[in-house]
């Protein structure tokens, strides 16, 4: 034992034993008992001790770092959360609403949900996507499962597919949200990407997409964001989705949406959902995750849904039986109150059009803040062309700042974003706009 442990285990004896006599056999085995074991003697010789420090994730790790920093202007714009004019999180009024009358609601219990979840939330959930008159619902096509918002509706689909598909590679667009390639890794599909984001233009790639797409193998299982692209804020215009649906059907590449932002991109919940509804009107199969976090503001409840398309309805019993053996040893059953307060929203007309109401007000306060900021910066002048802050649409916008200019930002303006210059639009105000031009000219026209 190390000398410094000695002394230790020295003074916790003193102190448990001040003035005790002399030891007989019974206290002395008593004291005995007080040696510490191989695995408490120091925290050098934990059985964890060779455990790696793992490191921040690259998102979530940025708020860390803002959390920690005591200036007064300090400018979080890493966060993927929706924030008011105030910079303060928002609840939706009709989410309040929607929690007072479950919480009034004597008769509800708190038992375990079924497996596949709360089977009105899944039901709502499908028609708030496919759309309440899509041929797949009417002809029960759709196995639909509650999961643990978008990331867990992502897992169990990649898990299924790993188990029940025939082709295990899956290509994602570079870039992509960060937490995609682990996602899929982990679940056992291996991850290969396709060509999505032009810096020249800081648009979309769309020749490299084709090209990419029609190199992939028969089968191959292809991730598409359905709207607001994180973290590019850039999407296919509806012509382009069109021949990105036609070159897929023809190699029987399997369309995996990703759903994160419906009605949060364009302020149109049928908009948002264009791009999925025009897979599904071809009688193709496709697997979709939801999220509500974004769109109802319910990011801590984790609330999603996972929707399998299938080719019959014979087919969609047996995938829902396979997702429940998913589902079961991984987390057993969805939390109930999340699924609750949707579902509340989605079966009253009136709650859902309040909804809607407070859903495009979001996304036009999203929309303003790119006006403001593309202002700001042709009003000083900022060396480069901005339009992609108006072109692009959602949360993000993907600017073009490279990791030296994103750093000096940090240290010089106080302001939060990821390495890779993408910016969150819901994190700005009228108030930010002006500093976050500052910097962003600052950091341009010094640091090329």
């Amino acid at each position: 034992m190390h000398p410094s442990a000695d002394r230790r285990l020295s003074t916790l004896q003193r102190h448990l034993l001040p003035s005790s006599p002399p030891t007989s056999p019974a206290t002395a085995t008593s004291a005995d008992s007080l040696q510490p074991s191989p695995t408490m003697a120091s925290s050098s010789s934990s059985v964890f001790a060779a455990v790696p420090q793992g490191p921040e994730d690259p998102i979530l790790g940025v708020t860390v770092a803002f959390n920690k920093d005591p200036s007064p202007v300090k400018v979080n714009l890493g966060v993927g959360a929706y924030r008011t004019e105030e910079g303060k999180p928002l609840v939706l009024n009709v989410v309040k609403r929607a929690e007072a009358l479950l919480l009034h609601n004597q008769s509800r219990i708190k038992e375990y949900l079924p497996i596949t979840g709360l089977a009105d939330f899944n039901k709502l959930s499908a028609k708030l996507i496919f759309g309440a008159d899509s041929p797949a619902i009417q002809d029960n096509r759709v196995a639909t499962v509650q999961c643990l918002s978008g990331t867990g509706s992502l897992r169990v689909g990649g898990e299924f597919l790993a188990r029940h598909y025939h082709e295990r590679t899956i290509y994602i667009p570079n870039p992509t949200w960060g937490n995609h390639p682990k996602i899929f890794t982990l679940a056992g599909l291996t991850v290969r990407t396709y060509r999505y984001y032009d810096p020249a233009t800081r648009g979309l790639d769309f020749q490299g997409l084709l090209e990419d797409l029609s190199s992939a193998p028969s089968g191959a299982i292809i991730l598409l964001h359905a709207c607001a692209h994180n973290p590019t804020g850039v999407d296919p215009t509806v012509d382009q989705w069109e021949q990105i649906r036609q070159l897929m059907r023809s190699k029987a590449l399997l369309p995996f949406f990703d759903s994160a932002y419906q009605g949060f991109a364009s302020g149109s919940l049928d908009k948002d959902a264009q791009s999925v509804r025009m897979f599904v009107a071809d009688g193709g199969e496709l697997l979709m995750a939801q999220s509500y976090a974004k769109n109802m503001g319910l990011y801590g409840e984790r609330v999603g849904a996972l929707s399998i398309v299938c080719g019959s309805s014979d087919v969609a019993v047996k995938v829902e039986s396979q997702l429940k053996l998913v589902i079961r040893p991984m987390y057993s059953n969805p939390p109930l109150h999340g699924a609750s307060i949707v579902a509340t929203i989605l079966n009253d007309r009136g709650m859902f059009d309040e909804w809607t109401k407070e859903l495009k007000g979001m996304a036009d306060r999203i929309i303003s803040m790119r006006q403001q900021l593309f202002d700001a910066l042709k009003t000083r002048g900022t060396p480069g062309d901005w339009s992609h802050i108006i072109k692009q649409i959602g949360m993000f916008t993907f600017t073009g700042l490279n990791s030296d200019q994103v750093a000096f930002m940090r240290q010089e303006f106080h302001i939060y974003m990821t390495s890779d210059g993408r910016i969150s639009m819901a994190g700005l105000s009228s108030r930010t706009v002006p500093h976050l031009a500052d910097a962003i000219d600052a950091a341009v026209t010094k640091l090329k």
